[in-house]
């Protein structure tokens, strides 16, 4: 093994041979990565931690404690507890193109049909390194955690997410190099949240932004993601993060909203501006610039139709509903900070229901990769059925066969029917 150590983060495209989604080139991969010869390449980041030990070891929250032996009994194998053997999906494009807006953008119609499934390869391809990175990310600060976190039951259970991420990294690199065969880079908006948080030395400053923010955002995308791919394989990885990340959450809401209450107004303030400042970066999570760019899109352009499609608009408000109500109630939402969430335009989330009331029925069900899908993720796929059935209405033909739309939507409408009875 070589281990390169650069001073920026490396902006190449990785391919890896022989994946599920390019067998075809398996044998025309220039750049392929072995064991045998693979890079290690690392960037270094100084932060000033400060660590503390605790020498009272009696457990002073139960609810902590709690979600912590949780942690403990719905551990889970990427080897063992996923599939990974079934076959890639068809996909249907017309699908992805509604969702993302881009039925009718000209530079997408103009691709061929080889170049729409390359577009798509890429897009699915950038959409999970952003998970992969921001796992890793999570691994880091959740490390930090458990040696700068002044109680002892916030130890155990950052050192319990520890693991949980350490797994977390470990599935969605396995998914992307053998299911997808493209790894991007990470995106530069989610590298500075994430380089702010890492480098920060306030121990507090890192729960707030790695379990209010970075969580609560990664729960959004991910149940944005399982709605819309096609691929079970990465339902069911979706499906057992999420347990995870709930969790994560939960113990981030109920262990700030103490400590929050001992801060200064001076020092609650400049939490809330770190809190609000990470919102305005991550409202552009999913907006795959990296990729426009490779195909030689107006940047700017793809980018503002992406922001106006039913992928991101529903990111947004699940990404908002979530982390608006638990910035309110772990008490950041302050009155100076109000009117630039107001200037948002999403203030109107302040009243949802928050992550710190723990639904410990839900918790504790035991895992299970067929589990009805909850009311959130329902009531997202009833929304995007009908913005693809309207989109795809407008159309004469179909952008993708040429074939009259009508004829496409007959059949989507009969093999809907077949599949529910």
């Amino acid at each position: 093994m070589k281990l390169q150590w650069t001073d920026e983060t490396p902006r190449k495209i990785q391919s890896f041979a022989g994946s599920a989604r390019r067998q075809d080139d398996a044998d025309d991969i220039d750049d392929k990565l072995t064991n045998e010869h693979v890079d290690q390449v690392a960037e270094i980041f100084s932060t000033p931690l400060t660590g503390a030990y605790n020498w009272d070891y009696t457990i002073q929250d139960n609810r902590i404690k709690k979600l912590y032996e949780l942690g403990k009994e719905l551990n889970w194998n990427a080897e063992m507890d996923i599939d990974w053997n079934r076959p890639w999906p068809e996909e249907d494009f017309e699908q992805g193109a509604a969702l993302m807006n881009l039925t009718d953008y000209p530079p997408y119609v103009a691709l061929t049909d080889e170049q729409k499934r390359e577009f798509w390869l890429h897009q699915n391809s950038w959409s999970l390194s952003q998970f992969l990175h921001g796992e890793q990310g999570a691994l880091l600060v959740a490390s930090q955690l458990a040696s700068c976190a002044p109680t002892f039951n916030a130890k155990l259970y950052a050192a319990s997410q520890t693991f949980d991420e350490a797994r977390h990294v470990e599935v969605f690199n396995k998914y992307i190099q053998t299911r997808i065969g493209l790894m991007y880079p990470i995106n530069t908006s989610l590298k500075s949240i994430l380089d702010k948080i890492l480098t920060d030395p306030r121990w507090d400053l890192k729960f707030i932004g790695m379990q209010i923010i970075i969580e609560g955002l990664a729960l959004s995308a991910f149940n944005t993601a399982r709605e819309t791919t096609p691929d079970e394989v990465l339902k069911d990885i979706i499906y057992l993060v999420v347990r995870d990340e709930a969790r994560h959450v939960t113990f981030g809401v109920n262990y700030l909203e103490e400590f929050v209450k001992t801060l200064s107004d001076e020092e609650k303030e400049e939490r809330a501006q770190f809190a609000y400042e990470a919102c305005v970066v991550s409202r552009e999570r999913l907006v795959a610039t990296d990729v426009f760019a490779h195909f030689g899109w107006d940047v700017e352009e793809a980018r503002q139709r992406v922001m106006e499609g039913f992928v991101m608009s529903t990111f947004r408000d699940l990404l908002f509903q979530r982390v608006i109500p638990n910035l309110k109630r772990i008490g950041l939402m302050t009155d100076k900070i109000r009117p630039k969430f107001e200037e948002l335009g999403i203030l109107d989330f302040e009243n949802l229901p928050d992550d710190g009331d723990i639904d410990w029925k839900a918790m504790e069900r035991p895992l299970d990769v067929t589990e009805e899908q909850s009311a959130e993720q329902a009531a997202i796929k009833e929304q995007m059925e009908k913005i693809v059935a309207e989109r795809l209405a407008q159309q004469d033909t179909c952008p993708v066969t040429g074939r009259p739309m009508a004829e496409v939507l007959a059949e989507k409408e009969a093999a809907a029917a077949a599949a529910s009875a």
